[in-house]
Formats: structure tokens, sequence, C-alpha cells
């Protein structure tokens, strides 16, 4: 396991940094924040013009072929510039969902729309319960002659405002993981719709409610009753994509924190000489390094199909979502009264980190299901 960039990745750190200085400022975060779609348009073409809405789409498709550590470059990225817009749920979520459980057919409408930026995707997976795990789906799909009709309600599904094709999760009967089937579904299909939700992070999230919700048997992604195993790999793709996007996070609201206890003086020094900022700094670094590590190591085990991805894959959400946690945490009390102040820039970083911290599972999830792979 080789976790060092090669040199392909690291030109692709170095383009997506620059390009997102230029092409992501604060402002244009700021504004996305109250806009219907939560996105730019204009940026979202020129990401897909340098092929990043296509990297992990394989080469026949029209995309890259690339894995998941070549994206984790890409999304640290992300992370660091506060990216906001559907990015990881079109690339991530809905391409993983088609590439696993997609037919030839399927793959050949949708693939190559993700690569050109044409698509833009979400999944519908969670209810308003609010749990994690397939017990929790509760949204039916009743076979209707040659078609499925579908009737239930989804929350907090990530730009479905945005989507014009939602990947989503519905029980074709049995219980818990036993039954569960996947279906593509138009945003504007007769009985869906769809009301944007209003977070503390103010990203897009919305409740999607399907009200007897005709779909052709075309639309199945995968077989019947057989959605779970493509469930679970656009988690653990998600939660490494999280994970990711929450190490760039933290790395910035580190540098953002470093820079300030450097400039900023109380009794005739800089506040970063005092011993007990100088640790918590120093805590921030040692916890966005660890992040990094399990992150990568995660995604390696992802492309790799190693024995024990799951385990990786839990483990570090697990520690990203608690650590990434402690190092915002940290980033406000060192920046005082001021980083509590919304025209403060440390404050979106803290916002986002919950955020991120919670999708897909949180620790406590997470944690669970590493003792599942340990046997206890």
């Amino acid at each position: 396991m080789d976790l060092g960039f090669s040199d392909e990745q690291e030109m692709l750190r170095k383009v997506a940094r620059d390009f997102l200085a230029k092409e992501c400022p604060e402002p244009l975060v700021r504004a996305m924040e109250t806009d219907e779609l939560g996105y730019s348009r204009e940026l979202w073409e020129k990401m897909a013009g340098l092929g990043w809405q296509g990297l992990l789409v394989p080469e026949e498709y029209g995309g890259a072929g690339l894995g998941l550590q070549d994206l984790a470059v890409l999304l640290e990225e992300v992370g660091r510039a506060l990216l906001p817009g559907p990015f990881i749920s079109t690339v991530v979520h809905v391409g993983t969902a088609l590439l696993h459980g997609g037919t030839e057919a399927q793959k050949r409408e949708y693939l190559p729309r993700i690569a050109s930026g044409e698509l833009v995707g979400a999944v519908a997976y969670l209810e308003p319960s609010g749990r994690q795990g397939a017990e929790a789906v509760e949204l039916t799909a009743a076979r209707d002659g040659d078609g499925y009709v579908l009737d239930g309600t989804k929350l907090f599904v990530e730009n479905a405002t945005a989507a014009n094709l939602l990947v989503v999760v519905a029980r074709t009967g049995g219980h818990g993981s036993d039954g569960l089937s996947l279906f593509l579904v138009d945003p504007l299909a007769p009985g869906v719709t769809i009301t944007p939700l209003a977070t503390l992070a103010s990203d897009k999230q919305a409740e999607v409610a399907f009200w007897s919700v005709k779909v052709p048997a075309s639309a199945l992604l995968g077989d019947v009753g057989q959605g779970f195993e493509i469930l679970e790999r656009v988690q653990r793709a998600a939660a490494v994509a999280e994970c990711a996007y929450l190490v760039g996070l933290i790395a910035q609201d580190l540098d953002i924190t470093v820079d300030y206890l450097r400039q900023r003086e109380q009794f005739g020094q800089p506040i970063g000489r005092f011993q007990a900022l100088q640790h918590k700094a120093a805590d921030m670094a040692i916890d966005a390094d660890a992040c990094r590590f399990v992150t990568y190591r995660a995604a390696w085990a992802l492309d790799e199909d190693a024995p024990d991805a799951a385990f990786r894959v839990s483990a570090a959400k697990s520690f990203v979502s608690e650590a990434s946690l402690r190092v915002v945490t940290h980033g406000q009390q060192l920046h005082g009264g001021i980083g509590f102040t919304k025209e403060y820039k440390i404050q979106l970083f803290f916002l986002r980190q919950k955020a991120g911290e919670l999708r897909w599972g949180d620790g406590d999830f997470h944690r669970a299901r590493v003792a599942d792979a340990l046997g206890i």
C-alpha cells in the first residue's frame, strides 16, 4: 500500500487548488447559500471541461476511469474551497450506483451525461426517522403491470432541487436488508414533490415525497429485491468522499487558524507564542494528519476491493467525523469571539464540518459497524 501521491495526482491537486482559488472564492460560497439551486452552472461547466465529473466514469463511457484515491485528491481541494453544489452527490452517489447496479443500457444512457456535466443527480435514501440502515427504509415500490408505483417520503435528500435524476431506495418486499430495490426516477415525474429544507450549514437538502409515482420496469437499478448490495457500495464510497472533503476542510481551517495566531497580537506579542494556544494548534495538526492517513487507506481498500474494505471505511468515517469536529472547534476557540461571527470565514468551516460529520453515518453509526467487523 503506497499512499504517496503519484506525479499525476500531484498535478491534479495543484490544478484543482489553483482553479478553485480563482473560480470558487469566498463570495461565491456565500452567494450559493441563498441560491435556489446552490451551485453555479458556469462553474459546473468549467469543472466538466476539466474532466472532474468524469473522473470515476470508465473510459468507454466518456470518463477518465480513475479510482477513489484519485478522487480523494480532488475532494481534498473541494473541501478546502468549500465548493458548493452537487459534485459528490452526482459523481460519487449516483455514479457509484450506476457503475455497480446499472444495466449496460443504463450505463450508456447516464454515465456519459455525468462525465459531460449534463446530468446532476441525487440519492433519496433517508426517511423521516432520520435513521441510517436498511431497516429504516419504508418507502414502497409496488408492482403495477409492467412497472412499479412508488409511495412514501424521503428526507435530507442532498441537492434534490438541482437534480435531473434521482436514485430512490425503496422496499419491494421483505424486512431489513431483504427486499430493497433502487429505482431511477425523474424529479419532474407526476407525483414527485420536492420541498427545500432550511439547514444551519446552508447546504441544499430537501424533503422528496412520492405520491403514487409510476415508473417503468426499466427504471429498476439492478435486480428487484437485491438493492442492498448496491446501496452498501454507495454508502462506502460516499463515506470515503465525505472523509476526503473533511480532510481538505480541516486543512484549510488549520491554515487560517495558524495565520491568525501569527498575526493577532496581545500583550505586545503574537498570541501564537502562548503555550496553551500552541498546544491546541498542535492538536489540530495531529488530527488533520491522522484524518488524511485513514481516509486514503480506506480509499485504497475500496479501489483494491480489499477483504477489510468495509472495516477500513467505517474506521475512517468514525474517526474523521469526530477528529474533524475537534479541529474546527479548536479553530473557533483560537479565534476568540470573532470566530463565531457570520462575517468571518472561519465559521463557514465549522458549519460545513457538522454537515459532513453526519452524512452517510456519524461516528457512532460507523463505530458499531467496526464492532460488527470485529465479531463482537
